[in-house]
């Protein structure tokens, strides 16, 4: 697939450098909203890249810091050598989440494609217990993110909420075979909705990582039957999808976090979410012959 200009990208990319991304987390904040950011990049292969992508994200840790901005970060393991090795990308998941403590920042681990799933989990497990949770919402802490399109989720949620681990909830956006999610829309809805009452009833601070009205309105009804305060849980959306639910909520009293992409890998991240939602390639066809 041809690569398009950046600009058709801007909807869904905070930038392409850290000052852009850290201006547009300001514009978020003025208007009620924290933030995620996350440096673009998977499957880095060289150990050379990979180190200096820890060092990238201990440098946004430092400019979080240094700025006063309200967000945490998210990590994709693969940029910190999960492809060379475990016990390579450990080490530098240290350095990481070491930074981010010193620094009384949350560290997201991401969620990649369904070969990853187990040794992601894996390691989170094994540095849970060092670092914390921060499970009321504020603070250091590690966390990760279960998708509901995979078989195994209801498992791992299980043993999660178990270990008072935050988690955040999305559908996933990986193209997976048969094998391993579900293929039909409904069957993931319902995985959605089954894992959020679990997070919600028995997690620690859950992301409800969602923009789908229904899931939308089966999270605060759920929470409310159960007499869950807002303030336990949270839903988060991307940077520049439904703009103005993510405001609506937040007037509302709902905490709403944004995860806020910027780099120059931004294609991989920009074709995913073409393919999730009609309403996204017709947004960027508009602007392309408005260009």
């Amino acid at each position: 697939m041809i690569r398009p200009p950046f600009f058709l990208a801007r909807r869904f990319v905070a930038g392409e450098t850290l000052p852009e991304a850290i201006e547009v987390v300001r514009r978020l904040n003025d208007r009620g909203l924290s933030a995620s950011l996350d440096i673009l990049g998977e499957n880095v292969k060289d150990p050379a890249a990979v180190r200096a992508a820890r060092d990238d994200y201990v440098g946004l840790l430092d400019e979080i810091a240094r700025t006063g901005v309200d967000s945490n970060i998210s990590i994709k393991l693969t940029m910190l050598g999960l492809d060379v090795g475990e016990a390579f990308c450990e080490e530098n998941l240290h350095v990481v989440l070491s930074a981010g403590r010193e620094r009384r920042t949350f560290v997201r681990i991401d969620m990649e494609g369904s070969r990853y799933t187990q040794a992601t989990l894996d390691l989170f497990h094994r540095v849970l217990p060092a670092y914390g949770s921060a499970s009321d919402g504020r603070g250091a802490g590690v966390g990760v993110v279960i998708q509901s399109y995979l078989y195994r989720s209801a498992a791992d949620v299980q043993r999660l909420n178990e270990a008072r681990a935050r988690v955040r909830l999305v559908k996933g956006a990986y193209k997976e075979p048969p094998e391993v999610a579900f293929p039909a829309r409904d069957d993931v809805n319902r995985s959605y909705d089954e894992l959020m009452r679990e997070l919600l009833a028995g997690g620690a601070y859950p992301a409800i990582a969602t923009h789908d009205d229904e899931r939308i309105t089966r999270t605060r009804t759920f929470a409310a039957e159960r007499g869950i305060p807002v303030s336990a849980y949270e839903f988060q959306m991307l940077y520049g999808i439904r703009r103005r639910l993510q405001e609506t909520l937040a007037a509302q009293g709902h905490p709403v976090r944004v995860y806020v992409p910027y780099g120059r890998d931004w294609f991989p991240y920009f074709y995913r979410r073409l393919r999730e939602r009609k309403e996204n390639v017709a947004f960027v066809a508009r602007n392309l012959f408005r260009e």
